[in-house]
């Protein structure tokens, strides 16, 4: 932007935001068009002149976040959602705020690892432009299959997330899925693939969403060629219920023995449980069964979720254990 932009910019911002003015109200006073406000607001907000940060008021401790954040013992951000609006509306909602807490937690010559996924690609789109400095993003899982490499779809989203923080972007070029076990550990031999996942186990944030096998929206992995049918089938035998970073999971959390995971691209769980801050973003409810699954794999410790999947869980939690102890009884 020039100088007369950038300050219209920040003009524009200072009346949004601090002085709580409308969009209407500013294009008056400025003498421009809303869409321009609208236009110089998003400006200032990616040029860094707008930091948003978030201080959850400690005397609300009763609410449906802090009864999820104390059952699970995690950090939970609840989005509320307006009654009645669409799946597109509500992951817009969630991702902005995702957006939010994720600048957050990211410092200067940290590490950010990514997986990608639809909701994590909105949330890239949400991000909140941060000025720091010495900082990596790393692809968190890879993306080819046998119809398409991947990489323009994986790459955009890394690609946002290094333009927010300014940072260096290491991608995975290798398939979510491999075709043999032994093709997957030999390549995890060779030294290009072992810098990347090096990086990958040194990171300071770790951000993803969860795959869900049935739905209004199926998860990409099961709608976008990742599997064969007869790979769909078997998982549904052995009692797979979603994914995180294209592992698959079991409602009760484990992962470990399932045979496609050991020819997925995706992070050990254990390995990934060692990264400090790991982002979990949800919109929707068909991803609470999923999600209940990750959550007991003990791999998530930030969750960004919508007002109806957090009652959906919080009910389906209860409701399981309740049932657990029955049968142990």
């Amino acid at each position: 932007m020039d100088l007369e932009r950038t300050n219209l910019a920040y003009e524009a911002a200072v009346m949004h935001y601090v002085q709580g003015e409308t969009m209407e109200s500013i294009a008056r006073r400025l003498g421009v068009s809303r869409s321009t406000v609208s236009r110089l607001v998003k400006n200032a907000r990616e040029a860094g002149y707008v930091q948003i940060t978030l201080h959850p008021p400690k005397e609300l401790v009763n609410t449906l976040g802090a009864r999820i954040s104390s059952y699970f013992d995690i950090n939970t951000h609840v989005v509320p959602v307006p009654f009645g609006a669409n799946e597109a509306r509500r992951l817009t909602s969630v991702a902005t705020m995702a957006g939010i807490v994720v600048s957050e937690l990211v410092e200067s010559n940290a590490i950010i690892a990514v997986a990608w996924g639809n909701t994590v690609s909105a949330v890239s789109d949400h991000l909140v432009r941060k000025a720091i400095s010495g900082c990596t993003v790393v692809q968190l899982n890879g993306a080819a299959h046998k119809n398409s490499t991947g990489i323009p779809y994986a790459s955009e989203i890394m690609e946002a997330f290094g333009h927010a923080y300014g940072a260096a972007v290491v991608h995975f070029p290798v398939p979510a899925f491999f075709d043999y076990a032994e093709t997957r550990d030999a390549l995890w031999k060779e030294r290009s693939i072992v810098s990347v996942r090096e990086l990958q186990k040194a990171a300071d944030v770790a951000v993803f969403g969860v795959g869900a096998i049935e739905g209004k929206i199926p998860s990409q992995v099961y709608a976008g060629g990742y599997l064969t049918p007869e790979e769909l089938g078997s998982i549904g035998r052995e009692g797979v219920v979603g994914d995180i970073c294209t592992v698959l999971l079991r409602a009760d959390g484990s992962w470990q023995d399932l045979e496609l995971n050991k020819r997925a691209s995706g992070p050990n769980l254990d390995e990934l449980r060692n990264i400090k801050r790991r982002v979990c973003v949800v919109s929707g409810v068909e991803k609470v069964i999923p999600l209940l699954a990750a959550l007991r794999s003990g791999v998530i410790t930030d969750l960004i979720i919508d007002e109806d999947a957090a009652s959906h869980l919080e009910e389906l939690a209860h409701d399981t254990d309740r049932l657990r102890y029955r049968y142990r009884q």
